[in-house]
């Protein structure tokens, strides 16, 4: 029954993205960010869970990368291509987002390097990234969006190295920079509260590149 588990929670992350969907088109920005996190959060436990049980299957990696694909791909995709329709007649960039985030899953799913850290920014950073961006204080023009759409479509099969918050326990033991990342996101968010939300991606750039560099010097 247990090897059941993650797949059944990587098909309510498949779900909430549906409905996430649906909430875009419908011009509701804010709740589609929610929808966003919930359905990360759902990505985050289907993993987790595999490794923890011991069920991990070539079947769970397809369905986890078909999830992801419209949770983390297509429903960021319709979020700017809405916002975009709004100011812009170059609206349709912003599929570069959904086809870049299929080749960003395609090559973790046949990339052995990736276990303990991510190559390129993972679809589910980059859906946080963009629909967080609801939350910036001022208006952001047409060719700044279209300028994110084009730089968030080729973070995520770029050649950097970041860190991949996979616990096989929960340890500070070998898991340093995943806890200093948490702890630094949550006293970020206690302090600026929804203001720093579209900066948290940028913020674990910037983390993850740092703690790459200092654990190649030491």
């Amino acid at each position: 029954m247990k090897k059941y588990i993650p797949n059944l929670l990587t098909c309510l992350n498949l779900a909430i993205g549906c409905v996430g969907i649906y909430i875009t088109l419908s011009n509701q920005e804010v709740e589609a960010f929610y929808f966003v996190i919930a359905a990360g959060l759902f990505d985050f436990l289907d993993g987790f869970a595999a490794r923890i049980l011991k069920v991990q299957s070539d079947i769970g990696k397809q369905l986890d990368s078909l999830s992801d694909l419209v949770s983390f791909g297509l429903l960021p995709t319709f979020f700017m291509m809405q916002w975009l329709r709004e100011s812009s007649q170059l609206y349709w960039i912003a599929i570069a987002i959904a086809v870049f985030s299929a080749l960003r899953l395609a090559k973790f799913n046949v990339d052995d390097n990736q276990s303990d850290s991510f190559i390129g920014l993972p679809t589910p950073a980059n859906a946080i990234m963009l629909t967080s961006l609801i939350f910036i204080p001022f208006e952001l023009y047409e060719y700044t969006l279209i300028s994110i759409c084009l730089f968030s479509a080729i973070l995520l099969v770029s050649p950097i190295k970041l860190i991949a918050l996979k616990f096989s326990a929960f340890t500070w033991k070998n898991n340093e920079a995943r806890w200093i990342l948490i702890i630094g996101v949550l006293g970020l968010v206690i302090v600026f509260k929804w203001t720093f939300l579209p900066f948290l991606i940028p913020f674990y750039l910037m983390v993850s590149v740092f703690s790459f560099v200092v654990s190649k010097k030491s």
